[in-house]
């Protein structure tokens, strides 16, 4: 089978090389010709584990292609997935502009049935907009159909995620496209990977309520923190004593500084959005979405805190990504954090082991550093951001030598506190 996946950002390029390993005739397309010209030399534009070693292994099988060339790539295939971006407008909705440029591509250059797939997070009523579009344009009397595959990919471990998902979520109106997107995803049957068969709208909505709930879990559990630290309470003790129970389960209950990165405050904002529009108020996600952009302002003062006057200090971050394993800094805490201490006067230096080189660009005040100790040296305070592994095995001793005041603060609560203090540090982490 043929199949082309338009986008090659994070979500196209790594549903482009795991289909391709699953040993589909892929065609991934972009029209950023730099892009597509860095991909046929086999670099990969964006980090994450494993990736650049499946692009490559398929690229040298032919079955992974990447071309700036739509037109022929859609006449080419049974199957065209949109993988564009869907960035949030001022007022929080989905653009869906380059969703509707694909779904005009396809109209002008149908010569046969296709199936079209939003892969991206787009709006309830979408998959109805796009068919709207390639009925209204479409060249001839070719059949096609419309579907909705929402991905559920979490950055650092997406190969994983799409080659043992906990479900495949297909959406579309008809038999043969349902037919055709399970004999895409054939392997997982082999590791009886549950199928959700649904249409199109229902298919769009799991993707928005499954990111408003993850994203729920995690400030709820942040505001339950803050009460543990009035009230004397240990925070990892109350998230595992309620996560063994199989009614809430144990994922997305870590207390911090809050959710970041392209999905969670894009989505929740989005469904919160598409709520209003339909004359229906969702309570708990304009909450979800208050208590997270309070979050770095409440890490702010747990840093005064512990340095006092702030004005003139340095201060050592460890971690820009909105989590590990990628160099992604889309609503990234730590540089919300960041930022609010730059205005206060203080003078950040940073290390990360992937993000720096995307930082650069837009935050040229920042101390960049070779390593983490490099960062820690002459600080006053280091604050712990993102919790790279790397990180949690520091030479304490040596952080303690280098730093002006022993004070560390753990916004991630990577140390134990009790050990923390047994070594002389003035220790601050969250909830405990």
């Amino acid at each position: 089978m043929n199949i082309t996946v338009v986008g090659t950002g994070y979500v196209g390029l790594v549903t482009g090389a795991c289909f391709s390993e699953f040993g589909v005739n892929v065609t991934c397309v972009d029209k950023v010709v730099e892009k597509i010209r860095a991909l046929e030399n086999g670099e990969i534009p964006i980090y994450e584990p494993g990736l650049e070693e499946l692009v490559n292994k398929n690229r040298r099988t032919g079955r992974l292609t990447f071309t700036t060339d739509l037109s022929k790539a859609i006449q080419d295939s049974l199957v065209i997935f949109i993988a564009v971006g869907t960035p949030p407008t001022e007022d929080g909705s989905a653009d869906l502009t380059f969703v509707e440029e694909v779904a005009d591509a396809v109209a002008e250059n149908l010569n046969g049935y296709k199936v079209v797939v939003t892969k991206s997070t787009v709006p309830m009523g979408t998959g109805e907009r796009i068919k709207r579009l390639i009925n209204e344009n479409r060249k001839g009397r070719f059949s096609f159909s419309v579907a909705s595959n929402p991905e559920f990919l979490r950055e650092g471990s997406a190969i994983e995620d799409f080659m043992h998902p906990n479900r495949v979520v297909i959406g579309a109106e008809d038999d043969q496209a349902i037919a055709i997107l399970k004999d895409l995803y054939r392997p997982l049957y082999l590791i009886e990977t549950p199928f959700v068969i649904t249409n199109v709208v229902t298919a769009e909505m799991i993707k928005y309520a499954s990111n408003a709930f993850l994203a729920t879990k995690i400030s709820f559990i942040n505001e339950i923190a803050d009460l543990c630290e009035r009230v004397g309470a240990d925070v990892h003790d109350v998230a595992r004593g309620m996560g063994l129970d199989n009614r809430i389960g144990r994922k997305f209950l870590h207390p911090g500084p809050g959710y970041g990165g392209s999905c969670f405050p894009k989505d929740t904002n989005a469904i919160a959005k598409i709520a209003r529009e339909h004359g229906c108020e969702l309570r708990i996600v304009n909450t979800v979405i208050e208590v997270n952009e309070r979050r770095p302002r409440i890490m702010v003062e747990k840093i005064k805190q512990a340095c006092g006057n702030l004005d003139g200090k340095t201060i050592a971050f460890l971690g820009l990504s909105f989590k590990p394993n990628t160099d992604d800094i889309r609503e990234s805490p730590a540089l919300k954090i960041i930022e609010a201490l730059q205005t206060l006067g203080v003078k950040i230096k940073v290390f990360d082991p992937a993000a720096m080189p995307v930082a650069r660009d837009e935050y040229r005040y920042l101390i960049y550093s070779a390593d983490e100790y490099q960062a820690i040296a002459e600080s006053d305070a280091l604050v712990l951001a993102t919790e790279w592994n790397q990180f949690r095995q520091l030479n304490l001793d040596l952080v303690k030598s280098l730093l002006k005041e022993p004070i560390i603060v753990d916004l991630r609560n990577i140390y134990d506190p009790e050990e923390m203090r047994k070594r002389g540090f003035r220790y601050f982490c969250v909830g405990r």
